[in-house]
């Protein structure tokens, strides 16, 4: 059984995960010139586009780790 304290040690891991994965991948696409595939004069659409891509890919990235550490912690029930 998981206690209040295991929760809120889950919640703060997750949270700087996303946060982690978030700032790689913004700091990552900035190596694309994204602003040649887009129109011209939407600017303000661009960055929202570049905004959500950010923290989809960040997110997906994140949960995937975060899953790969619960699932290796799982493991120790493989065993018994």
């Amino acid at each position: 059984m998981i206690d209040g304290m295991d929760l809120g040690q889950q919640a703060l891991i997750s949270i700087i995960s996303h946060l982690i994965f978030i700032g790689f991948t913004f700091w990552a696409l900035q190596a694309l010139h994204l602003d040649k595939l887009l129109s011209a004069g939407r600017v303000f659409q661009a960055r929202i586009l570049y905004i959500f891509l950010t923290i989809a890919i960040g997110s997906t990235i994140s949960n995937f780790f975060l899953d790969y550490l619960h699932w290796s912690r799982q493991l120790q029930y493989f065993f018994k």
